[in-house]
């Protein structure tokens, strides 16, 4: 099978780049992908697949940009000229951008490919049914959020229209299929990007790291993690670190940088920058506390299957997406309420000072997340692209009888 897969990719900064990363990282193993074609935005660097030489090729098509009115055009080129015989969408609604019209026409092209009759599957990490608007940084106008949920649902449609919709979250499928009255709708768990051998557990010598990972300023906000260590800090004899890992998110640039000057008083606060796939393991490895300040939540956690991969302690929001996560695939953390920091800090306190609490979250991560490794995903995808293609074959085959 030549499998496309239209998504970002690093060292793109625009969301699920490292999502797709790790879906081609292992489609690549397959023996029943011979090619793929990694349909992705443009970027000055080149792109990251510094994997291993085993696997099948992988063709490169740098065809689309963040917020650009050509996307369409670029990928249907890409497509046409690639001619692969299925396409896998990682998507999410301000995937191609976060200006109306640019992020709507990409969202059109999943149904597009399925009239030119290829197998497609679209990948939707968040349905706008379960986003609080307000919070996620859409916009708290009431009037605006009633035409945001217009348009989300217009687009929703249209992303129903390919052979099949995929989703991270059990409840996005019964969503979906009781509003939109649809039976294309399945069920495939995020998945664990890298399922290392069992870590032992320990921490590095020095102070313990508090770290969060991700691209903030939107529903990600750093500031509550920040306040909450300092009032550890106050009331405590625990050496604690606080370590920022990522970047803005794409709709709030320059917003690490006011927080890093806001907090410029704060002792042992680091700020990494973008953190590569290389660096990603060492991130979490020193870590003892994994924080998710979260103000409302938008889909599946990758940054909460990294840290169960890595075998890491977490403090969570208790916030929908995430209390499902947890209760649907065996994460476990202690909760706090969201931009809360007497909240944040009581939760974080009983994990940095009872170690064995730690160890015991720690160790229930690493196994959930051991139960969903992204290689049992990949097969997954292509099972179901094998049959999207079996019943179109039948449907050929059906029409041709009945035309005899």
């Amino acid at each position: 099978m030549k499998l496309a897969i239209v998504t970002a990719f690093p060292p793109s900064k625009v969301t699920l780049n490292e999502y797709g990363y790790h879906l081609v990282k292992h489609f690549r193993l397959k023996e029943k992908i011979d090619e793929i074609v990694l349909i992705t935005d443009k970027t000055i660097e080149k792109k990251h697949l510094d994997f291993e030489e085993e696997g099948c090729k992988i063709t490169v098509k740098d065809c689309w940009e963040f917020n650009s009115y050509k996307n369409i055009i670029g990928i249907y080129k890409a497509v046409k000229q690639e001619k692969p015989d299925a396409i896998l969408f990682n998507l999410q609604f301000l995937k191609f951008g976060d200006k109306k019209i640019p992020a709507a026409l990409g969202l059109l092209l999943p149904m597009l490919f399925k009239m030119k009759g290829i197998p497609t599957i679209s990948l939707l990490h968040n349905i706008l049914e379960q986003v609080d608007l307000g919070n996620a940084g859409f916009t708290k106008n009431k009037v605006l959020q009633a035409v945001y949920n217009f348009i989300g649902t217009s687009l929703t449609k249209l992303l129903l229209a390919s052979d099949l919709v995929a989703v991270t979250i059990h409840k996005y499928v019964l969503t979906l299929q009781n509003k939109y009255k649809v039976n294309n709708v399945v069920l495939v768990p995020h998945g664990t990007f890298e399922t290392p051998p069992e870590p032992n557990y320990n921490l590095p010598q020095g102070p313990k790291q508090i770290m969060a990972f991700g691209k903030f300023g939107t529903y990600k906000k750093v500031e509550v993690m920040i306040e909450a260590v300092e009032k550890i800090r106050q009331r405590t004899k625990e050496d604690l670190a606080i370590v920022v890992a990522g970047t803005d998110s794409p709709n709030t640039p320059g917003y690490l940088d006011s927080v890093q000057k806001k907090y410029a008083h704060v002792s042992n606060l680091t700020f990494t920058g973008y953190v590569e796939e290389k660096d990603v393991p060492v991130i979490f490895g020193n870590s003892a506390v994994v924080v998710f300040p979260y103000t409302t939540t938008t889909g599946s956690s990758g940054v909460l299957h990294q840290a169960g991969s890595y075998g890491k302690a977490v403090t969570m929001p208790n916030l929908g997406d995430l209390t499902d996560l947890v209760r649907d695939e065996g994460y476990v953390g202690e909760f706090f309420e969201a931009d809360d920091a007497d909240s944040l800090a009581n939760a974080i306190e009983k994990i940095v000072t009872n170690d064995a609490y730690r160890l015991e979250l720690a160790k229930t991560n690493y196994a959930a997340a051991s139960s969903l490794p992204m290689e049992e995903i990949a097969d997954m995808y292509i099972n179901h692209f094998e049959n999207i293609i079996a019943k179109k074959q039948m449907s050929k085959s059906g029409l041709m009888t009945t035309d005899v």
